[in-house]
C-alpha cells in the first residue's frame, strides 16, 4: 500500500460536496487514498530538520482542526500531521461503514503503514484517545510515545452530562435529534459544543468560534454527518462493553510506549476521577491534571499541554537512553 497525492480531478470527485475546509497559516492539507479509505490529513511541518514524526487523532464530532492550537507549540520538536478520521472533517465515510473504535484504529494503522512514518509520537483526544490506545497496544512498532487527552476509556459511572452523547448510539435517536434540532443555527450548535467541551467557555476566542461556526455549517451539508456521529458514538459504547483481550483497559495495560495522560477537572464528558485508574493501567505513565480545563485541554490550555508533551518527547527521541519501567520489586 502507498500514500499518494491524488490528482486534482480525482480529489475533487472524492471530496465531500461542501464548502472548503479552513487551513490555518503554516498548515498544509492533503488527501490520502487507500483501498476503502479517502482521508484528509492536516500537516504542520517541522521548523527544523531531523524532527520526529507525530500524528494527532481527534475526538467524536471533531476534526484535525482540533489540534491547530497545539501543533505550533511542538513544531520545532515534531513533524506533525493530524488526520480526519473516516467520516469526519474532510475525510470521506469508510467504504465498509465501520465506525467502531477498532475500525478507526485500523484506518490510523493503515495511514501510518502507508506513509512509513512510524514510530510516531501519537496523540489522541476523547474517541481519538481510545483509538490511539488500541493502536499503541496492537502495533507497538508504530508508536514511540503516547499522549492521551481525556481518553474515552470505559467508566462504570458515566457522568450525567455525558449521557446525551451516549444516546446518539441508540438506533433512531440521532435521526430524531436531527429532526428536532433542524431549526438550530450553526452558531447555536457550535456554542452548545463549546459549553459542553470547555471548562470555561470564555476561553474560546471569538475568532476560533467564528471558524468553528463556519466548519459546522460546512459539515451540516455533508450527507454522512449524522451517520458518522451515530456510528462512532455506538462504537464508543460498544468498546465500553467489550471484554477479554479486546477490552480497552486490558489494551491500556499492554501499551509499551511511555504515556502522558491529560485530564481536566471540569470535563463534562470524561470524569476527572478516571485519571487515577488510567495512571495505574498504563505501565509507563505520567499525569498532567488541569483543574480548570474541560474535555479539550489541548484547545483550552495548549501551552500547558505542549510543555508536558515536550518533556515526554524530548526524553524519548531516537538515541536517547530510556530505562524500562519496573514494578515495586524492581522487576522489569
Amino acid at each position: 500500500m502507498s500514500s499518494t497525492e491524488l490528482p486534482r480531478s480525482v480529489a475533487a470527485a472524492a471530496a465531500p460536496k461542501a464548502g472548503p475546509v479552513r487551513v490555518a497559516e503554516g498548515e498544509e492539507l492533503r488527501r490520502v487514498t487507500l483501498p476503502g479509505l479517502d482521508l484528509a490529513v492536516r500537516a504542520r511541518p517541522a521548523t527544523r530538520p531531523g524532527a520526529g514524526p507525530a500524528l494527532y487523532v481527534h475526538g467524536l464530532g471533531g476534526s484535525s482542526q482540533n489540534w491547530s492550537a497545539l501543533m505550533p507549540y511542538l513544531a520545532d520538536l515534531v513533524d506533525g500531521e493530524a488526520v480526519d478520521l473516516p467520516g469526519f472533517g474532510d475525510s470521506a465515510p469508510p467504504a465498509d461503514g465501520d465506525y467502531s473504535v477498532p475500525g478507526h484504529a485500523r484506518a490510523v494503522i493503515r495511514l501510518l503503514d502507508a506513509a512509513g512514518r512510524g514510530p510516531v509520537h501519537l496523540l489522541g483526544n476523547s474517541l481519538g484517545g481510545a483509538v490511539a490506545t488500541r493502536v499503541a497496544a496492537v502495533r507497538p512498532d508504530l508508536v514511540r510515545t503516547l499522549t492521551l487527552v481525556s481518553p474515552a476509556l470505559p467508566e462504570l459511572l458515566v457522568q450525567r452530562t455525558a449521557l446525551p452523547t451516549a444516546l446518539l448510539a441508540v438506533p433512531g435517536v440521532a435521526g430524531l435529534f436531527g429532526r428536532l434540532t433542524r431549526g438550530w443555527t450553526a452558531e447555536q450548535r457550535t456554542l452548545g459544543v463549546v459549553r459542553l467541551c470547555y471548562g470555561d467557555p470564555a476561553r474560546a476566542a471569538a475568532e476560533d468560534v467564528r471558524h468553528a461556526v463556519a466548519e459546522m455549517e460546512r459539515r451540516l451539508q455533508l450527507p454522512h454527518f449524522w451517520a458518522a456521529m451515530r456510528g462512532s458514538a455506538r462504537g464508543i459504547v460498544d468498546a465500553y462493553t467489550l471484554g477479554g483481550q479486546h477490552a480497552l483497559w486490558r489494551q491500556a495495560e499492554r501499551v509499551l510506549a511511555p504515556t502522558l495522560l491529560v485530564y481536566g477537572g471540569r470535563d463534562q464528558l470524561v470524569s476527572y476521577r478516571m485519571a487515577r485508574r488510567a495512571s495505574a493501567a498504563f505501565r509507563d505513565a505520567r499525569l498532567l491534571t488541569l483543574p480548570d480545563a474541560g474535555h479539550v485541554a489541548m484547545m483550552e490550555y495548549p501551552r500547558e499541554v505542549a510543555e508536558a508533551c515536550r518533556e515526554l518527547i524530548a526524553e524519548n527521541r531516537p538515541g536517547v537512553a530510556h530505562e524500562e519501567p519496573t514494578d515495586e520489586d524492581g522487576r522489569s
